[in-house]
């Protein structure tokens, strides 16, 4: 991951969650959509439409994909993928940093 692209971010934030889980979209020259954002420590149930990857830029946390009895650990620097017409649980022991990457 890059710290520098070119894109158009949505400057209306995305607030989920009473303000625990906070985004902003970003779309690249080519179409592709990503967001990029927060969550502070809570847990959470995200739903999906497209697929998923999420790539932790910093914090902690645990997820369990829908369907799954087990919950996996992942820190910064670490990713997790969730598919298409899903969810996933989260459960953020450390401020999480992240970027979603859709398709």
């Amino acid at each position: 991951m890059t710290d520098k692209i070119q894109a158009t971010v949505s400057t209306r934030a995305n607030v989920y969650f009473d303000g625990k889980c906070v985004s902003h979209g970003i779309e690249l020259p080519d179409g592709t959509k990503k967001s990029v954002g927060v969550i502070l420590p809570s847990t959470l149930k995200f739903n999906t439409g497209a697929p998923e990857v999420m790539e932790l830029v910093e914090g902690e946390c645990r997820v369990r994909l829908a369907g799954s009895e087990g919950w996996a650990s992942y820190a910064g620097g670490q990713s997790f993928s969730v598919p298409a017409n899903s969810s996933f649980d989260i459960e953020v022991t450390k401020t999480l940093h992240y970027v979603c990457h859709f398709g």
